[in-house]
């Protein structure tokens, strides 16, 4: 058993038993070893670097194809002996190392671990600030790598540097299908970063998922990328949330969708389209060629005009089945329309986030924790990990050989 292995190991290392450890261990199920140090079910001892060893020790050459080891007190020497795992372990596909405290060397280390690895598929860094100096490694290591489909570096101080480095080397990979640059630091308003993303999505033909939110991007930027959409024939899902997007924007987006694009899930949560924009969605979602399955647009400033277009739009369109709406202005004639949307079974209540009561003889909308990427970094401990409602996303924008969009808890 692996917690006999991990047992025999610490002895031999002179660490700790981790308690913890040994009791997932004892309880491990299928190839997924999961030791989260968020877990509140439970009684956690997070892991440390001596942890780290201990279980890379433990895990060389077993089967153990999911390894997550998110919300820990991982290092930068933690870090090394992931990379010595990588290096000896042949069965590893996915590695969630989210919200650690890894650097530029630890990324250096785990980049150059993955020169030679030809198992793993999904790898998350998201949270661990290893800036420029970090990713620039992982960027040099795509053009080696030809196995890795999914990358996330969501939250780790990216800057533009970075960001055009990867934009460059997505020109040639052709295996990376999903990847989250979201929340860089960017101290340019010139948007180069952009621009760069525009002109790899004109070349690239494999990319089917692309996350830039908090990008500061501008109408100006979201027209750049729009013309290269025009040509891209493989992008299912785009996530421009938290941005600076107004009804231009929106506008730029709707004529993309309504020339057939292969856009099938779009993420404009936290812009400002208002109803202007969501008046020029709904143009589009009518067409019988548009493809787009799922719209979120919660606090853009829509109003009355605007949301009930939406909801019209959709008692026509036979394809768009997940809307997602709270934060704007869900006034009266908003609420009937959407009550009567989801009475009639056009809307399900598990694909938005709103629903109907009465109070006081008025109809309302209550929020409902439904989204695309609700679970992004935290599940509820009275919820599934990995809830469809919640992360709607996951199942929507079909990846080739099956392979998941972003593994469960890659939604917020």
């Amino acid at each position: 058993m692996l917690s006999d292995l991990y047992h025999k190991a610490c002895l031999n290392l002179e660490v700790p038993i981790n308690a913890y450890i040994l009791r997932q261990l004892k309880d491990i199920r299928d190839t997924e070893l999961k030791l989260t140090g968020n877990n509140r079910l439970e009684k956690v001892q997070r892991l440390n670097d001596n942890d780290m060893l201990a279980v890379s020790k433990t895990l060389l050459n077993q089967l153990v194809t999911d390894l997550d080891v998110r919300y820990n007190n991982i290092t930068d020497h933690g870090a090394k002996h992931l990379a010595e795992l990588l290096q000896e372990n042949s069965y590893i596909e996915s590695l969630d190392i989210m919200c650690n405290d890894i650097e530029a060397e630890g990324a250096e280390q785990i980049a150059k671990s993955l020169h030679s690895n030809k198992t793993l598929r999904s790898l998350r860094l998201t949270g661990n600030k290893i800036r420029d100096k970090g990713a620039m490694h992982f960027a040099s290591m795509l053009q080696i790598n030809t196995k890795l489909e999914e990358l996330d570096f969501a939250n780790c101080d990216l800057g533009t540097q970075s960001l055009i480095a990867f934009s460059i080397v997505l020109n040639s990979n052709k295996n990376i299908k999903a990847i989250n640059l979201s929340r860089p630091l960017l101290y340019s308003h010139q948007e180069e970063t952009t621009v760069h993303m525009a002109r790899m999505l004109v070349v690239n033909q494999t990319l089917l998922e692309l996350h830039l939110g908090k990008h500061q991007m501008t109408d100006t930027g979201v027209e750049r990328l729009c013309e290269a959409l025009q040509t891209n024939r493989t992008l299912c899902y785009l996530d421009l949330s938290c941005n600076r997007i107004t009804r231009d924007g929106a506008k730029c987006l709707a004529e993309v969708l309504k020339q057939g694009s292969t856009l099938e899930i779009l993420d404009l949560s936290a812009n400002r389209i208002e109803d202007d924009g969501a008046m020029y969605l709904s143009e589009a979602i009518v067409l019988p060629h548009c493809r787009l399955r799922a719209l979120s647009i919660p606090s853009n400033n829509i109003g009355t005009v605007g949301l009930v277009a939406l909801s019209e739009a959709m008692k026509s369109s036979s394809v768009l089945t997940h809307i997602y709406i709270w934060g704007n202005k869900l006034e009266e004639p908003v609420c009937v329309a959407f009550t009567k949307l989801i009475k009639s079974g056009r809307l399900l209540e598990t694909h938005t986030d709103v629903s109907p009561y009465i109070v006081g003889g008025r109809l309302c909308l209550a929020e409902v924790f439904h989204g695309l990427r609700r679970h992004y970094y935290w599940t509820p401990s009275h919820e599934e990990d990995g809830d469809y409602a919640c992360n709607s996303a996951l199942t929507m924008c079909a990846i080739s050989d099956g392979f998941p969009v972003l593994p469960s808890n890659f939604q917020d």
